[in-house]
């Protein structure tokens, strides 16, 4: 293996890791403190990131992109919410699905504030170290953010569509849930869905860059 990917693996593993797992740990909690226990009853609603590792997405999926693409992606296993034990299924089913995405923006804030202390140390080689991980886990948590919050079951965003939908519309939309995924593989391929996301990819990076004027 090349020293660069051994250099990128090194950057990346720990904002990744972090990422996907309070992503998943947020649903959990999200879904307890609403009603449904069934992910704290299967041990998911825990930040060990164990519980959460998937073979495919946890681990293949980000080496293959770490070797073909300039930055790496992933996702852990999903957390399992029953929508029907929630006290108000469909307005808490918006929170559940908000709850993942909102603890990667407060990640990419988290780390911005990690790289902003690191750079005070910036001459030494532990603290430029330290600011690559940091601008890293601004990168990975950007990206999973707004792709998660592309409106299409079962995507959070797809949830979160379902919940402001009135009724029949929301019941028509579900029924698209099963082809889904089947859309999304088509969109990634395509290039179609990068079109959308890049951009705002791009525009929560420079907001979350210029608040604490860190470059």
């Amino acid at each position: 293996m090349e020293i660069e990917t051994i250099q990128k693996i090194t950057v990346y593993a720990i904002p990744l890791i972090f990422a996907i797992t309070l992503h998943e740990a947020a649903h959990a909690f999200a879904a307890r403190y609403f009603g449904d226990s069934t992910a704290y009853l299967l041990g998911r609603m825990t930040l060990n990131p164990i519980k959460h590792i998937d073979p495919v997405w946890t681990i293949v999926v980000p080496l293959v992109t770490l070797l073909i693409s300039p930055f790496v992606f992933g996702a852990a296993k999903p957390v399992p919410v029953n929508f029907g034990a929630l006290r108000r299924p469909k307005q808490d089913m918006i929170w559940v699905a908000a709850a993942g995405p909102a603890a990667n923006l407060l990640m990419m804030l988290l780390w911005a504030l990690v790289g902003k202390l690191a750079l005070l140390f910036a001459a030494s080689g532990p603290a430029l170290f330290v600011i690559l991980v940091a601008k890293a886990g601004i990168f990975v948590n950007a990206i999973l953010m707004v792709f998660n919050l592309f409106p299409l079951l079962p995507l959070d965003g797809g949830r979160i569509l379902a919940g402001l939908l009135p009724g029949r519309a929301s019941y028509v939309f579900a029924k698209s849930e099963p082809y889904g995924m089947f859309i999304l593989v088509a969109l990634i391929l395509t290039g179609v869905i990068g079109t959308f996301l890049w951009p705002l990819v791009d525009f929560a990076m420079n907001t979350v860059y210029s608040l604490l004027n860190l470059r």
